[in-house]
């Protein structure tokens, strides 16, 4: 297996389409099985993995009032998912309109991984990145050190 550095991803992060199988569940339900995800790279971070709003399913996504700003892809707007028996308030944020050079990203959203029962890239289970902030995945082909606690 070829490790991948994530002090040799780019700054500012790279975005490139994954056929990696992305698996999530949450309430015992699985919320998303795809092969359609992009990756978005950058220097220290673990990849976070982007899926097609149209990919989710057993779930329901609700609008966060939360806001933060990314200086490379501009404001970002969280969501609240509801799948099986929970609930998990900004458990996702996407880009509705980000800048220039990541467009690709309009209509896709990241999930926070430690707010997830699982999540699965190939036949990986991930690791978190350890951060309230930062929403990485990691496995076993990805090496660190990572930004984070």
């Amino acid at each position: 297996m070829k490790k991948e550095s994530v002090w040799d991803y780019p700054r500012p992060p790279a975005v490139e389409k994954s056929d990696r199988r992305i698996r999530i569940v949450l309430g015992g339900e699985t919320i998303v099985d795809t092969t359609e995800a992009i990756r978005v790279l950058e220097t220290s971070h673990p990849p976070a993995y982007y899926i097609p709003r149209s990919e989710f399913a057993n779930c329901d996504i609700f609008a966060n009032e939360r806001r933060t700003f990314c200086e490379f892809k501009g404001v970002a707007n969280y969501w609240d998912i509801r799948a099986g028996d929970r609930i998990v308030p900004a458990a996702a944020w996407s880009y509705p309109s980000p800048t220039q050079g990541y467009e690709s990203i309009t209509d896709y959203v990241a999930l926070y991984p430690a707010k997830m029962d699982e999540c699965w890239v190939d036949d990986d289970r991930v690791t978190p990145q350890a951060s309230d902030f930062y929403g990485g995945w990691i496995t076993p082909d990805v090496e660190g050190p990572f930004k984070g606690r």
